[in-house]
């Protein structure tokens, strides 16, 4: 309760403050002056472990492959890079079926690979984070196994339940409606246990049990394990379904109601999910894993280890992830809200403003905020926004406050691959049929770094790889790029060289404002040193904008630093405040003289 209420009272602020402008859709958010962790202004970069680079031909990424490009990272800009699963498992669902949270996955190397990862990394100056992966196991894991059996101490390790016998049929059946996420029943029977037990993904990623302080106290000990290795992190996967709501006084659980968002009866969406997801106690789980970093920082020493959360949940739920007045909770709660609104509603100057507002006026007061523009489980960012949009969209993320976290291809603007229905391997996908899998499989984002114009995009030697290419490699990859006058490569690498350098990227004050339905203006400004300005037609249509409608405070002109790749304005131009030309597409960035 007491965060909602100060979620609802950051709300109220911002509206008095929107009404003392007169109405404007801008903010005027200063950061206090103080030295922040490394964490706060991070450029994140997620590897895709098994599309990454692959060194010994085997046509799958691994971890020498990662440590042969970490170079590649450090000229990016980069700050941390965060390993989609690398342990041990079956690769069901590509390593988020774990079968031992101790260990490497044979295919991608072995502890001392890693050991060596680490070792280089901290040459470089780069961390890495660690996806951790708690809300299941593989069905393959040594702890299901016992579960299975019933051994001692491993009774509850997992969501058992008996199920319920129909009293028309007087078969047994599954004890709720409740759907998994790659569609169909949540329930699997057990022969040998003669049980159901809960999955909320695949059947062979079985619900792990964390109203069993056991399984709570081994995740713990997976978090130590890896900290000791040398990690700097972990992003948590999967956090809404780690709890579900507990049974009646009778052992039985609710059924979910149906949602009509969809016809397709197996789809997750078809019912609600509140019995199965955004439990109060997941909260609490994530503040105990923050103790357990903060703990270990402080017995060992060192810099501080950051965490990650990722969650699709609405904001009352989200928000809560940080902490409140007594507890710290994650340092960063992943802010997807430009790519679901943007799944919503098409991309514009409005829509911008709104995904930027869902989250700074909900964020609680004196936390960090974080930009996401893609992931491996969504189609790629140049695909979704438009590829004439890629450089617009890199650019706002490193020009908000905060934290900004890039997927691995979108500093080159890779779009999707087409993957057939014979070559899917996504369990999402491959658990529909070849009329409907493309609205499930997350397979084309997924698709082989692109290296070189050369034999498999310079990913592998393999005769073929896990996936195929994307048809565009031979002119999107970082030898291509490297080698132009100017690239999506080029601006990125501005980008951050510009944000690693300025304190009015890192502590500045934001303003923001949709000028018109197209135009999105944002200002970053710190007493004492020139202002900021990011600017994007986001239409598609030549347009003039008037900078001084947005604010009066500017100069006559304004110089500019970066220019999308389209754009025919160049760097030192310098650009008259009030009368503003932007070509369809075009994105800058600019300062005040």
């Amino acid at each position: 309760m007491i965060l909602l209420t100060k979620c609802a009272f950051a709300a109220a602020l911002s509206l008095l403050v929107l009404v003392a402008l007169g109405g404007e859709a801008c903010k005027d958010k200063a950061t206090k002056a103080r030295t922040k962790d490394w964490w706060e202004t991070a450029q994140f970069y997620q590897i895709y472990p098994r599309s990454f680079m692959d060194s010994d031909g085997d046509g799958i990424g691994d971890l020498n492959g990662i440590t042969s490009k970490l170079e590649y990272l450090k000229d990016l800009g980069v700050t941390a890079a965060w390993l989609s699963p690398i342990f041990k498992s079956p690769m069901v669902d590509f390593g988020y079926d774990i079968s031992d949270f101790f260990d490497i996955q044979p295919e991608y190397g072995t502890m001392e690979d890693f050991r060596a990862l680490i070792k280089k990394a901290k040459e470089l100056d780069l961390k890495i984070i660690l996806d951790f992966v708690p809300n299941h196991s593989s069905d393959e894991n040594e702890w299901f196994k016992k579960s299975v059996k019933r051994e001692k101490g491993y009774e509850d390790y997992y969501v058992w339940h008996d199920g319920k016998i129909n009293a028309d049929s007087g078969k047994r059946e599954p004890p709720t409606n409740w759907l998994q996420y790659f569609r169909g029943s949540a329930w699997q029977w057990n022969e040998e246990r003669q049980q159901y037990y809960l999955h909320q993904f695949a059947v062979q990623q079985p619900d792990l049990n964390y109203r069993n302080p056991d399984v709570v106290e081994q995740m713990k000990r997976v978090l130590r394990y890896w900290l000791n290795e040398g990690v700097a992190g972990f992003r948590c996967d999967a956090l809404p379904p780690l709890f579900e709501v507990l049974p009646d006084a009778d052992g039985q659980f609710p059924d979910e109601q149906l949602t009509g968002a969809t016809g397709y009866a197996d789809d997750r969406d078809y019912l609600t999910t509140a019995y199965i997801e955004n439990q109060p106690e997941t909260i609490d789980m994530v503040y105990q894993w923050r103790q357990v970093l903060d703990d270990y920082q402080r017995i060992h020493g060192g810099n501080s280890s950051v965490l990650l959360i990722e969650t699709y949940s609405p904001a009352w739920f989200t928000m809560q992830f940080y902490g409140n007045r007594s507890v710290n909770g994650a340092h960063l709660p992943f802010n997807f809200n430009l790519i679901t609104v943007m799944e919503q509603s098409p991309l514009s100057g409005y829509n911008v403003q709104k995904a930027i507002d869902m989250w700074l006026n909900n964020m609680p007061a004196g936390r960090t905020a974080n930009w996401v523009l893609g992931n491996h489980d969504k189609r790629r960012a140049a695909s979704r926004y438009g590829e004439q949009h890629i450089d617009a969209m890199n650019m706002l993320i490193m020009m908000l406050p905060g934290a900004s976290v890039t997927y691995q291809g979108e500093e080159l603007g890779m779009t999707d691959g087409q993957i057939s229905w014979e070559d899917t391997v996504d369990p999402w996908g491959c658990n529909s049929n070849p009329d409907i899998y493309e609205l499930y499989t997350r397979d084309p984002a997924r698709t082989p770094f692109q290296w070189t114009s050369g034999i498999n995009a310079g990913f592998s030697t393999a005769a073929k790889t896990w996936l195929p290419l994307a048809a565009d490699y031979e002119t999107i990859n970082v030898a291509t790029e490297s080698a132009a006058q100017r690239s999506h490569l080029h601006i990125y690498k501005a980008l951050t060289e510009l944000r690693n350098s300025l304190k009015t990227l890192q502590n500045g004050a934001t303003k923001y404002q949709a000028l018109t339905e197209d135009v999105f203006v944002l200002k970053r400004s710190l007493a004492g040193s020139a202002s900021i300005m990011y600017v994007s037609n986001f239409g598609s249509t030549q347009v003039t904008v008037n900078l001084l409608e947005f604010d009066k405070t500017l100069p006559a002109s304004l110089e500019l630093l970066i220019s999308s790749l389209a754009s025919t304005k160049l760097e030192g131009d310098s650009l008259a405040t009030h009368e503003l030309s932007l070509l369809p597409g075009e994105a800058l960035v600019m300062r005040t003289k």
